[in-house]
């Protein structure tokens, strides 16, 4: 698998590698990282051991960074028109797209090494999440909400999780366990479709202020984006997406979370919320992009719940 990835030759040169995958910004897996630990938890009824632990923590890193890759190849000719995205290495030519691809195909591998560790249910679901990942950066050409499918993307984890924990142990496949796809589907309870629902309206809220960050340079491009679509209702579109999300989660895990510290956590979240709302009302580039940059603190506060509430009942 090492063979697959183009070796930097220079300090210099893992610099550009490192810029390719947000590195050095990991507000960008941490949004994906909470609701997937969070799924994990409610699917184990408390700490899901530390196997699935470091495979989701670490699958989440490696599966994010693929996912710049192949989202800065797709956008390099619409992001040398944005002012936030013109200096990237793929936009800028200081990484040709193969060698784009080339790493992020490693990643990919790389995490899929980590799902074969789980079992023959969380294997299919990783194929759907990696389809799911490769349509998102075309989307933003044709659909007038790309971030319902980044919501979806970003949300797979979470049945992922579930698949996981219910889908068979972890050493189904050396012993060439009986598989089928109702059994992958069976392995994923309607809660964890539930939990992707209200994640993706979260993913809609934040993803919506990184758009209105750009509005200005997309609406040139002719790319499509929820903050485009929503218009003058944009600022209520956010704090719409951010309720339901919160109402979805309280309202699916209220039975099944013990204790009031998971509350706690719900009442953090929608504190922040009220805080974004401040940010964002005046649309300002800087306002709009330190709440998106921060947002990874709301899905804190609801993980944080999830784990206090198992931990203290």
């Amino acid at each position: 698998m090492a063979a697959t990835l183009p070796a930097p030759s220079s300090p210099g040169r893992l610099a550009l590698y490192l810029d390719l995958i947000r590195w050095n910004r990991p507000a960008g897996w941490l949004l994906l990282l909470w609701p997937s630990l969070g799924a994990l938890w409610i699917a184990a009824g408390g700490f899901p051991g530390w196997h699935l632990l470091a495979v989701f923590v670490l699958g989440t890193v490696l599966m994010r960074s693929a996912g710049c890759c192949v989202n800065d190849v797709a956008d390099r000719d619409f992001d040398r028109h944005v002012k936030r995205t013109a200096q990237r290495p793929v936009t800028s030519g200081r990484i040709s797209p193969r060698e784009a691809l080339l790493f992020g195909a490693g990643l990919a591998l790389a995490a899929f090494g980590l799902v074969l560790t789980t079992n023959l249910a969380t294997i299919a679901w990783s194929f759907a999440a990696l389809a799911v990942t490769l349509i998102y950066p075309f989307a933003k050409r044709y659909v007038s909400m790309p971030q319902a499918v980044l919501g979806v993307a970003f949300s797979f984890g979470i049945p992922m999780a579930f698949s996981a924990v219910r889908g068979g142990p972890p050493w189904e496949l050396a012993t060439g366990g009986a598989f089928s796809l109702s059994a992958a589907w069976a392995s994923v309870p309607p809660l964890a479709w539930l939990l992707l629902l209200g994640n993706l309206f979260w993913v809609i809220a934040y993803d919506t202020e990184y758009a209105m960050v750009d509005r200005d340079d997309d609406l040139k491009i002719g790319m499509k984006t929820s903050a485009i679509t929503l218009g003058r209702f944009d600022v209520a579109g956010v704090l719409a997406s951010y309720a339901l999300f919160l109402a979805i989660w309280t309202l699916a895990l209220r039975s099944l979370v013990p204790g009031w510290l998971f509350y706690a956590g719900i009442v953090a979240a929608a504190a922040q919320v009220l805080w974004h709302a401040t940010l964002i009302k005046g649309r300002t580039r800087e306002g709009c992009f330190k709440a998106f940059r921060l947002n990874h603190w709301l899905g804190f506060a609801v993980f944080a719940g999830i784990v206090a509430g198992y931990t203290f009942a």
